[in-house]
């Protein structure tokens, strides 16, 4: 399909917003709302580093959103918009294409975003697929990681490790389920929960690598020791059927990553407007450990042991890959 094919049939259709300008300009117009700050982030996916080669094209399209839309999540961010960059291969033909647009207009009707613009080139040995996601926040009121404080507790919505199974049955190395397979395709941004956590949390971030090695990112933009209690992990009924209450299953839960949850920390006097929040928002919310003076991470498994593991979660550059 050529580019301005794909742009006139498949892409203009869905940049409906004033901004986009139908695509005719070399660039979208955002006015900002007045006294709002915008939050840009940006994230990518390769074919076989975070998706398969078999994925359907729509799964595809509504990962690339939401994993962006996470990053707007975990800053208290509301969408606004997104840009898209589209790096395809011989193996993205017509229909892949017809049907990744597809999936991302549902994708981008189901959050209320708006497509403002972006580029695309063929000839890639694999697809590599960029978006940039715009939102905005009350000027100075975004959620960051560094503003824990000691005596904190630590918090995580949703649950833990489906995506990591999800990925196992996606490869064909487990039995199907497609609770699993769906939590890995197709993740769910806690954008309501983010935006409701201003003025309530004091730090967070998004699960995305590990809730194990993101505890440790946290940990270090704060400069204090968050504390991990891995039986207080929160798992699926899906997932609990497959993981033995032994520190090396929960260990591997803990680092499989692709989780887009939210990570964050509150005060013990927040703990009932956590509660109420989670309520509206209809997202479980655990309490999975505390936040004290000193630097790193401490974890502790069954029985209280202290665990030192090997692997924290996914490091970009580390050779790790789907």
């Amino acid at each position: 399909m050529l580019e301005r094919t794909l742009i006139d049939t498949l892409l203009r259709p869905l940049a409906r917003h004033p901004a986009a300008r139908g695509l005719g300009d070399d660039a979208a117009i955002l006015t900002p709302p007045l006294g709002r700050d915008l939050v840009l982030t940006h994230d990518v996916l390769a074919c076989g580093v975070h998706y398969l080669p078999a994925d359907p094209p729509s799964d595809v399209a509504w990962k690339l959103l939401a994993v962006n839309l996470s990053d707007l999540a975990a800053m208290g961010a509301r969408p606004i918009g997104v840009l898209m960059g589209l790096g395809l291969s011989s193996a993205e033909d017509d229909a892949w294409l017809t049907a990744f647009t597809d999936g991302l207009g549902r994708a981008l009707e189901k959050w209320e975003v708006a497509l403002l613009g972006g580029d695309t080139v063929a000839g890639l040995d694999r697809a590599v697929l960029g978006l940039t996601a715009i939102g905005e926040v009350a000027h100075g009121r975004a959620l960051t990681r560094r503003a824990a404080q000691p005596g904190d507790e630590l918090f995580v919505t949703g649950t833990i490790g489906d995506a990591g199974l999800g990925l196992a049955i996606a490869r064909g190395d487990a039995d199907p389920d497609r609770y699993l397979l769906n939590r890995f395709r197709r993740p769910e941004p806690r954008l309501a929960m983010g935006q409701g956590l201003l003025g309530v949390a004091s730090a967070a971030m998004d699960v995305s690598d590990g809730l194990l090695i993101d505890a440790q990112r946290l940990a270090a933009a704060s400069g204090l020791r968050l504390a991990v209690d891995l039986t207080q992990l929160p798992l699926s009924d899906a997932a609990a059927a497959r993981t033995p209450r032994a520190d090396d299953a929960l260990i591997e839960r803990a680092t499989a990553g692709d989780d887009y949850e939210l990570l964050f920390t509150a005060p013990p006097a927040a703990a009932a407007a956590v509660a109420a929040l989670a309520a509206a928002c209809r997202v479980r919310v655990t309490r999975i450990g505390s936040v004290g003076e000193g630097d790193g991470l401490s974890i502790t498994g069954v029985g209280g042991r202290a665990l030192r593991p090997a692997r924290l979660g996914y490091e970009h550059g580390g050779g790790g890959s789907t």
